[in-house]
């Protein structure tokens, strides 16, 4: 079976894309579909690619988790990438519950930027829930954060 998958042109652009990141099964799906690859082609270079564990959507979610947070993005953007790249709710949910916890995220950002209105508005960008960002920045005035 590895001398047939090695020859099989949707596998082997499979395995380019994989080249240089790991990637979800969605991703993958759509990069073969884009370059003209069958359903079937598409389907069994795939279902290889995840019994060999070239393609595992619950490590590709837990590595781009953990890159995005050490980034200094919130679980709102980690949410959003990884529901983008097609990984199921229930492992973004672990993902997310395998990395630093996001207030501690948010308040080395304030500590490192102080706690203005100005970083109240690059945590939103970051994707911090409201619920963080006012509890790292609020000082009793709640319009302050603009």
């Amino acid at each position: 079976m590895a001398v047939e998958a090695m020859a099989d042109p949707a596998f082997e652009c499979a395995l380019r894309a994989l080249r240089h990141r790991d990637r979800a099964m969605l991703e993958i799906e759509e990069h073969l579909r884009a370059r003209g690859f069958s359903d079937d082609d598409r389907a069994q270079a795939i279902e290889t690619l995840r019994r060999t564990g070239l393609v595992d959507d619950e490590r590709f979610a837990q590595a781009r988790a953990s890159s995005l947070a050490g980034r200094g993005a919130g679980n709102v953007l980690i949410r959003a990438r990884l529901a983008e790249a097609g990984v199921a709710h229930e492992l973004v949910e672990q993902a997310l519950g395998a990395v630093e916890p996001e207030l501690t995220r948010a308040r080395r950002i304030v500590v490192d930027r102080g706690a203005s209105p100005k970083t109240a508005r690059y945590l939103y960008g970051k994707g911090f829930s409201e619920d963080v960002v006012r509890a790292v920045i609020a000082r009793g005035d709640v319009n302050a954060l603009g």
